[in-house]
């Protein structure tokens, strides 16, 4: 029959479109640097199961035990080719981790001197580690509140750590790490979740969890930075992108990028299966947030504030609008928008789409949340102000926030609201107290090709905030005693 010719024609073109993107896959992988130990060990870490029936002594133990693999299968054993300088992994490094004062690689809590007055969870980001949240935690335990940094499962050991995780077990460290506030600061206590990129998602996945199940701790507030409500549509065939690796002389296929480890304090090499289970989470979140959004039950969630730049090329702001806030009912919530600098006299090497992504983005007035956006004060001013307006209305309210626009500094970036611009390592005016053996964010690289070990296009994605103290301060209206 002619129609079943032609099913068989379609369906023979279509998988040898398949083999053909497969074999160009494998063509493309084996062309890069050869996997290092860090892409190759995995830790063993507790599965979703086991931290749900863990306390946080016992998660600290595991966690222990998958820093101690690092240490004896890769750090100790390296080829002389892997000892270098530039190689986190490498104990004589300046850049290792073990040599600091701190590893934030790991789990922190932070207590305040006298009676805690709340507690705060803090949810860092994909490739990440609690380094990120950091600043955000020291301030809640100066101001009287017990800090609780996790270190999600598959994060700062490896980066191979990640080929085997599952977002489930993300969830679970979640839960574990809210029950261990709670149980710090009894149930009367204020309770807020802060989550930075996928911590973000973790933190609304947990909220919208908690209105539904009496098991769970609900928090009075969620703090989100740079939330990754979505990403990019790519992440749903990133998983497909790995399937030559299941042949061992294409072990490569398994990895998005392959590269060095310069960072103390996230992965720089991406595995496919990160982004496709970024994308797992991101597809359970959205669709709990049309299901309880249909139900009416999106009003037992705490108010959320919530910081974004418009411009992020790794999450979606459209997202954060479209999927989260225009489902929100009116609770007090809040979402603050950083323009990019209209002052930075780039003229014609900005794109159009960048020049009107804010008028783009917010969707007309009156909402059923307070838009704010911190923005130039006005034309050919460096000086940035704070547009406001509350739930309901349209009226707008302006306010100065004594801050200015780097002159250098055209945009804020995905990575770059949770730091001040004094932090050790990524800031641009670094503390001289930190030393975590290099301050990229000081490091403009000016000069020949093939001088630099790393490649000069890492260093140039801005990874501090210039309005980190307002930021900062917005979080802080929040920190309320407790009668």
């Amino acid at each position: 029959m002619p129609m079943t010719r032609l099913l068989r024609r379609i369906a023979l073109l279509a998988v040898t479109l398949v083999i053909l993107l497969l074999a160009l896959r494998i063509w493309d992988t084996q062309r890069g640097p050869p996997l290092r130990p860090w892409h190759l060990v995995v830790p063993e870490e507790l599965d979703a199961e086991a931290i749900d029936a863990a306390d946080w002594l016992a998660y600290l133990t595991a966690e222990e035990a998958a820093f101690a693999t690092v240490r004896d299968q890769v750090t100790s054993a390296l080829e002389p080719e892997d000892r270098i300088p530039a190689n986190r992994y490498f104990a004589g490094s300046p850049l290792h981790p073990g040599r600091f004062a701190r590893d934030w690689n790991r789990s922190f809590l932070l207590e305040p001197a006298g009676e805690p007055r709340g507690a705060v969870v803090l949810l860092h980001g994909l490739t990440d580690a609690p380094f990120s949240l950091r600043h955000v935690g020291a301030r809640y335990a100066e101001r009287g509140w017990v800090a609780i940094g996790i270190r999600l499962p598959a994060h700062g050991t490896v980066p191979a750590a990640l080929t085997e995780a599952r977002w489930e077990d993300w969830m679970a460290a979640t839960r574990l790490a809210v029950r261990e506030a709670r149980r710090r600061v009894g149930p009367d206590r204020p309770l807020h979740v802060v989550g930075f990129s996928n911590g973000g998602a973790l933190a609304v996945k947990y909220a919208l969890d908690a209105a539904e199940d009496t098991r769970l701790s609900r928090p009075d507030r969620l703090v989100l930075v740079s939330p990754m409500i979505g990403i990019t549509a790519f992440a749903r065939f990133a998983g497909l992108a790995a399937l030559p690796a299941y042949i061992p002389r294409f072990a490569k296929a398994a990895w998005l990028g392959i590269v060095p480890e310069f960072i103390p304090f996230k992965y720089n090499s991406f595995p496919a299966n990160g982004a496709l289970q970024s994308h797992r989470l991101t597809m359970a979140l959205q669709g709990q947030l049309q299901r309880q959004a249909a139900e009416g039950h999106l009003a037992r969630l705490p108010p959320v504030l919530t910081f974004q730049s418009v411009v992020d090329f790794t999450v979606s702001t459209r997202a954060v609008i479209e999927a989260l806030y225009e489902r929100l009912p009116s609770q007090g919530s809040e979402l603050v928008l950083f323009d990019i600098n209209r002052n930075a006299k780039l003229g014609p090497l900005l794109t159009p789409a960048t020049e009107a992504a804010m008028d783009r983005l917010l969707p007309p007035a009156p909402r059923r949340w307070r838009a704010t956006v911190v923005t130039n004060a006005g034309d050919g001013q460096a000086a940035v102000v704070e547009r406001s307006a509350g739930a309901g209305t349209a009226e707008e309210r302006v306010r100065p926030l004594g801050l200015a626009w780097p002159r250098e500094i055209f945009s804020l970036s995905h990575v770059a609201l949770p730091f001040p611009m004094t932090d050790g390592l990524y800031g641009l005016t670094p503390d001289p107290a930190e030393n975590f053996g290099v301050q990229l964010g000081a490091v403009a690289p000016r000069g020949e090709r093939g001088v630099l070990a790393i490649a000069p296009d890492a260093l140039l994605r801005l990874s501090a905030n210039p309005f980190f103290p307002y930021l900062l301060a917005r979080i802080e209206e929040g920190m309320e005693p407790q009668p």
